[in-house]
């Protein structure tokens, strides 16, 4: 039975992290598009990140802005119209973004995080963001 002055939780873990990760990178080394990737908690605080040989040194901040982006708005990043995302970013101090690559990680209609994903275009961002979240929701079962 639930308490009403508590919540039932659902959190990834760093181990959890390194499997979207390890996926990311996987299907970035398929494409041949190295990637910045980031992994965050579902308050937007880093679990995990690596930037892939030959990935552009600044998509860190990118891929940092997609992740939190995506765990604050629990949707996924570059859906807004152009000038509201410029006004978005302008607003939030950059700290949101409406680039693609971001996606929440959605298990048992919780977001326990998200994944961003930076370097390479936008659909390839968004296909080995993709393929993070379709390795942990396999692993998880």
């Amino acid at each position: 039975m639930s308490n009403p002055l508590l919540r039932d939780v659902v959190e990834l873990t760093y181990t959890g992290a390194r499997v979207v990760l390890d996926a990311c990178v996987a299907k970035a080394t398929e494409i041949g598009v190295p990637q910045c990737v980031v992994v965050v908690d579902s308050g937007g605080n880093l679990l995990a990140f690596a930037r892939m040989d030959g990935a552009k040194v600044l998509s860190y901040f990118t891929a940092m802005q997609k992740a939190q982006t995506a765990a604050s708005s629990r949707s996924a990043t570059g859906a807004a119209p152009q000038d509201f995302g410029v006004n978005l970013a302008l607003a939030s101090g950059s700290r949101v973004t409406n680039l693609k690559g971001g996606l929440p990680i959605v298990v048992k209609n919780h977001v326990i995080g998200a994944v961003g994903i930076g370097s390479g275009t936008g659909d390839q961002d968004v296909s080995v963001a993709e393929a993070g979240l379709e390795a942990l929701l396999k692993a998880i079962g």
